[in-house]
């Protein structure tokens, strides 16, 4: 190898090395913004993933089950309903038609999170896998700091969340091996945390016009489909409600968010 050569391949060496210092940095820097964010979803998902993990092991399905549902599936509410499923007799298109209800929200998290995750690169993919209700309330809402990559820190909200819910799952596994007692009342924790996250969101004054519109319009579908029937309409109600009122400048904080 000549001299020039060799210069020439130390040189590459140290750039590359220098390249994963400094995104290793970006993604310290990111981590250490992300996580104040998460907090909230980490004590909802503590109690809400041991509970999934204790009635999954009240009905006979042990820690590899259920954290092989919390880690492939990852949808939170539909692991509960899918508790009932694996319990009785299969129905497979039951199943499958109770799923895309209880999960069709996604369909406009998605699209909602398109111009969020624009240009994140080959991450993107597991961005979209992780994506999930409490992700989607954080990520939507917050900016990343001054000075921190941006798909670094999507990224790290979204590991986090996703890594509350397996390990909570988890020790709910283990729990339910130690603790025997009435598990009845459990899956309202759900429900809480949903509160939970809807008053973080409440405290930003430009975000409360947001949330006054969709409580409006899931009582309105709650009226008119009943409450068996009000998710889809509700959701569709909403995007709606919020993509015309951003278009016609109704809704201030939606259009200096999309002019962000």
């Amino acid at each position: 190898m000549s001299r020039d050569t060799e210069q020439k391949y130390r040189s590459c060496t140290l750039s590359c090395k220098q390249e994963r210092v400094e995104k290793r940095k970006q993604a310290v820097s990111a981590l250490r913004a992300a996580f104040p964010h998460t907090v909230p979803v980490l004590t909802g998902f503590m109690v809400l993933g041991i509970a999934y993990g204790v009635l999954m092991q009240a009905k006979g399905y042990g820690v590899l089950w259920s954290v092989s549902m919390s880690a492939l599936a990852f949808c939170g509410s539909m692991q509960y309903v899918a508790i009932t499923l694996l319990t009785t007799v299969f129905d497979p298109v039951q199943a499958f038609l109770l799923s895309v209800m209880v999960n069709a929200r996604h369909l406009f998290y998605g699209l909602s999170m398109l111009e969020k995750y624009k240009g994140v690169g080959k991450i993107k993919g597991i961005l979209i896998f992780m994506l999930c209700d409490e992700t989607f309330s954080i990520s939507y809402a917050v900016e990343p700091p001054e000075g921190v990559e941006r798909k670094f820190f999507y990224f790290w909200i979204s590991l986090l969340d996703y890594g509350y819910w397996v390990t909570a799952t988890f020790l709910g596994g283990l729990l339910g091996n130690v603790l025997h007692f009435n598990t009845e009342g459990l899956d309202f924790v759900l429900t809480a945390l949903f509160v939970v996250l809807f008053l973080e969101q409440w405290k930003v004054k430009e975000n409360r016009a947001a949330g006054v519109i969709g409580m409006a319009c899931a009582v309105i579908s709650l009226i008119v489909f009943g409450s068996a029937n009000l998710v889809i309409p509700a959701m569709v109600l909403i995007l709606t409600t919020l993509l015309c009122g951003g278009k016609l400048g109704l809704l201030p904080g939606l259009v200096e968010k999309r002019k962000d």
